[in-house]
């Protein structure tokens, strides 16, 4: 049987070059959106979390950036927290509410569909974390029109 020699990693050891960059550092131009949905269940994978990032990234690239959260989406712009709202029962709970926050802050526009929000999930607008705009069902395709009207760049989060 093979005997394994190699000594044991260690923390701040490194297993990959994190400091090349391949591409350039891409900026909007003057004027350029950017728009994310998600269509996509809180805690049900890491994708909603990531594209929340992603969004931060593109305001913070200079664009213009909304996000829309739709069908099971709007889970993720809910109030949450136990034993009360905005208390974190482990750590990473508040990680949804805490970035789309962040996003808000810095500038970040975010739009959460009324039908999905009470047909669906059974919420009201109170629900909401706080600067979230609940639209009309019918804005849900618009907004997506218009941000393709004006060639922004967009990302669109499923998860099945």
């Amino acid at each position: 049987m093979p005997k394994v020699t190699a000594p044991m990693h260690k923390d701040g050891d490194f297993f990959v070059d994190y400091e090349e960059k391949v591409f350039e550092d891409v900026q909007a131009k003057e004027g350029e959106k950017a728009l994310v949905t998600f269509h996509t269940v809180a805690f049900e994978g890491s994708i909603g979390f990531v594209n929340m990032l992603q969004a931060t990234r593109l305001q913070r690239k200079g664009y213009e950036t909304s996000i829309l959260l739709y069908g099971p989406g709007v889970t993720l712009g809910l109030q949450r927290g136990f034993p009360t709202l905005g208390a974190e029962a482990f750590p990473g709970h508040q990680n949804f509410t805490n970035q789309l926050k962040k996003f808000m802050q810095e500038g970040g526009k975010i739009y959460c569909c009324r039908f999905a929000l009470q047909a669906l999930y059974g919420h009201g607008e109170p629900s909401l974390i706080e600067g979230i705009r609940p639209i009309s069902p019918l804005d849900v395709l618009d907004i997506k029109l218009l941000h393709t009207r004006e060639n922004a760049f967009i990302i669109d989060t499923w998860t099945v």
